[in-house]
């Protein structure tokens, strides 16, 4: 994403908001921010707490092009009117939910 644009912002869903969409996360949302922030490509992380969120985002941090995984395909093409969306593919044979399983056999 980076060499697409000069200033990466990444929003990170809280585990309130992960709750209300029904996941739960195995490394709590403070770790995700630490994580995901000390990427080299990654200028700002931001909590996102809510769907809504995300079209006062965009306005807030100047975002041009909103990016999401593919598995979320036209679910944001209403955001167009604020911005380019971009769809990216998911790493194959990668999944959260495969590598929660794969603790659980260890825990």
């Amino acid at each position: 994403m980076k060499s697409i644009d000069n200033y990466l912002c990444v929003g990170i869903s809280t585990d309130e908001f992960n709750n209300k969409k029904g996941k739960t996360c195995t490394i709590p949302f403070e770790h995700r921010m630490d994580i995901v922030g000390s990427l080299k490509y990654v200028d700002y992380v931001f909590p996102e707490i809510s769907w809504e969120q995300k079209v006062e985002d965009i306005d807030k941090y100047k975002i041009d092009i909103f990016a999401m995984g593919d598995d979320w395909k036209g679910k944001f093409d209403f955001l167009s009117s604020k911005c380019k969306i971009l769809y990216l593919p998911r790493t194959l044979d990668i999944s959260s939910s495969s590598i929660k399983s794969n603790i659980k056999k260890y825990i």
